[in-house]
């Protein structure tokens, strides 16, 4: 459902028009749209966002599935509200932000979800095998490294969970930039998506 500030159906909000804080991460636009693929969602999908950061991808999805449901954890206090802004700033309804950190917090959200998308956890094979617990048959998990401990710990528990259907995508992202009196292209930092389902 479209936003006054978004008015299109079409995922892809450009970056500027999201509050940040410095030192904050933003998923990038396009690195965006390769995740939201990788989710499959579906219209009443329940997505948990596990590290959503400035909450770029709930915004995303909140608008996308109107009928769905997303729950944003995020362990800084002002990082949590930070992505209530960017949700008042959108008019998305769907999403509720949960301050706390994971795993710890998550045996207490509700209602639990069939997607789930795991963003630079520290934590990240703790992570997936708690989230796993609550995942329905044919529950969709999609994870990103940013480096090669992260790739070869998400692909380790993707293992040890028995995980179906995995799939791994690189970006590789070059946007057009005004450097001085001309313009560039600069590569945004590649990274991994990694996605999993449970089928048994």
């Amino acid at each position: 459902m479209p936003s006054q500030l978004w008015p299109y159906v079409t995922p892809g909000i450009p970056d500027d028009l999201f509050e940040n804080l410095p030192g904050i991460p933003l998923t990038q636009r396009e690195l965006r749209l390769l995740l939201i693929s990788q989710l499959r969602l579906k219209p009443d999908s329940v997505l948990w966002d596990i590290g959503a950061g400035t909450g770029t991808i709930p915004v995303e999805v909140g608008l996308l599935c109107p009928q769905g449901r997303v729950i944003a954890v995020e362990r800084d206090e002002e990082v949590a509200n930070l992505i209530k802004r960017n949700c008042h700033r959108f008019e998305v309804k769907n999403i509720k932000v949960i301050e706390g950190s994971a795993p710890e917090c998550l045996h207490d959200i509700q209602p639990t979800p069939d997607r789930v998308c795991i963003a630079g956890a520290k934590a990240i094979q703790e992570i997936l095998q708690a989230v796993w617990l609550y995942l329905p048959l044919s529950g969709r998990v999609v994870a990103t490294a940013a480096n090669l401990e992260s790739l070869y710990a998400i692909s380790q528990s993707f293992s040890q969970l028995r995980a179906r259907n995995i799939e791994v995508v690189q970006s590789a992202v070059n946007r057009l930039e005004t450097r001085g009196f001309s313009q560039t292209f600069v590569a945004a930092d590649p990274i991994f998506i990694l996605s999993g389902e449970k089928l048994d």
